[in-house]
């Protein structure tokens, strides 16, 4: 062990993984807290424990749960969903105590179903549901529901529990969509090595320019640097009973469990010597289960290992574990000193919002390499349009159309993402719909009008 705490290779790469899994938690405590309209001190509190909860889950899944160094971080559905459920229930007139509360319940409920399928392993039954067809239409549906919000907050448009005036900010607009810009010719034009931290450079060059020029405008306030690490329970709203919410968070918590297959199956590839085993499934379902409900207690987006990391590993060959060790380690400690949660609050959600864009469109490209493993004609071609058009036309409705509806159903019948994968899901197990569309000849080949 000390000869791994002096290699340099060691710490170089540690660093890597620190900006890795950084970025990729650093906004969302920001935009929940604004979503949820959270004090200054909740916010702090909510990006302390992202850092500390996201080092503990990386350094429980390596050495006990799946074994591999995967990143482990706020799930990108579960926060798409809370947002959208914010956003929409406030328009419905649901108080958003109410919806935060309702979501922690739902939330914790999800953490306990999530332990036992780790113990029993029944999660390798919900995986057989998730074909390429579905998996195609929910990342299509994900991605658009996410980019909705990011392209509002780069306006200044307020989303979620936000109240206010909804006309775009133009300063402000113009220098997010240029960082946008930016980091989009990064991500495209640069290097290997300046690509992968684009997101980083979006941040650390858009912020102080933020500052410098809007410093009147900031999003989220100031107040005093915290002396202490604060913990506030159920800071998104006390305990709450809206069945529609809780049956949506459970559902995307259901839906989240392909995500974690992936993630851990799709690593197989290079780390071909030593396999995935059914006991790293049940470890790392099951530590996934305790650190949801404690992300339900916290008001935190739950977590759940990143499929992203494949490519990150991919890309800079870094296939050891010490590295992605001492990367959590670091972020941990970053999350046990509260002068550095106070900082991170500061960044103004219209940066974070342009960085994040550029990434999530970029879940494009992943629905269409699920679309291509799915052999399409212009028959069967509605197993994935529909239940896609269905999902796109009620993210586009106003969430007061659904106010006839029961209580209990707005917040799962108004939610796009989820009712077009769920619509999928149904379509693609009541019938085969890879012999529709094709015809046999009297020679006994098949043909079909493939698109």
């Amino acid at each position: 062990m000390k000869n791994e705490l002096t290699k340099m290779d060691n710490w170089l790469g540690g660093l890597q993984w620190l900006m890795y899994i950084f970025v990729n938690t650093v906004v969302v405590p920001i935009t929940i807290g604004a979503a949820f309209e959270l004090s200054q001190e909740q916010i702090v509190s909510t990006m302390q424990f992202s850092f500390i909860l996201g080092g503990i889950a990386c350094l429980l899944q390596v050495f006990i749960g799946h074994g591999r160094p995967i990143m482990d971080g706020p799930s990108g559905l579960w926060w798409g969903v809370i947002i959208a459920l914010s956003s929409m229930s406030v328009a419905q007139g649901i108080p958003i105590a109410e919806v935060g509360g309702s979501i922690a319940v739902g939330v914790i409920i999800t953490g306990v179903l999530t332990i036992l399928v780790g113990i029993t392993g029944f999660g390798y039954y919900l995986e057989k549901l998730f074909n390429p067809s579905v998996m195609g239409v929910f990342m299509l549906l994900f991605g658009v529901s996410l980019c909705i919000n990011f392209v509002k907050g780069m306006l200044g448009i307020p989303y979620g529990g936000q109240v206010g005036d909804i006309s775009i900010k133009i300063g402000p607009s113009i220098l997010a969509i240029a960082i946008a810009a930016l980091v989009l010719i990064l991500t495209i034009k640069g290097s290997n090595k300046i690509a992968q931290y684009s997101m980083l450079i979006g941040i650390v060059i858009g912020w102080p320019l933020f500052a410098l020029l809007f410093s009147a405008e900031s999003q989220l306030g100031g107040g005093e640097v915290p002396s202490t690490l604060k913990v506030f329970l159920f800071p998104t709203g006390e305990i709450a009973w809206n069945i529609g919410i809780i049956a949506t968070v459970i559902v995307t918590g259901i839906l989240n469990l392909s995500k974690q297959y992936g993630s851990i199956k799709g690593t197989d590839i290079i780390y071909t010597d030593t396999p995935s085993t059914a006991k790293h499934y049940r470890n790392s379902f099951s530590i996934t289960g305790v650190m949801t409900i404690l992300s339900g207690v916290l008001g935190l987006v739950p977590y759940s290992p990143f499929v992203s990391s494949i490519g990150f590993i991919q890309q800079t060959k870094i296939y050891e574990r010490m590295p992605f060790i001492f990367g959590s380690v670091m972020f941990f400690i970053l999350g046990i000193i509260p002068q550095v949660g106070y900082f991170f609050t500061l960044l103004p959600l219209s940066i974070g919002s342009a960085v994040l864009f550029v990434s999530y469109v970029a879940l494009f490209g992943s629905a269409m390499d699920w679309f291509k493993q799915t052999k399409f004609n212009n028959t069967n071609i509605y197993r994935a349009a529909m239940p896609a058009f269905i999902g796109l036309v009620l993210m586009a409705l106003p969430p007061e159309s659904f106010g006839s509806l029961p209580d209990y159903l707005q917040p799962l019948l108004s939610n796009g993402l989820l009712m077009g994968t769920t619509i999928s899901i149904i379509m693609e197990n009541i019938m085969n719909w890879d012999k529709i569309g094709y015809s046999t000849d009297v020679t006994g080949k098949t043909g079909g009008r493939e698109l």
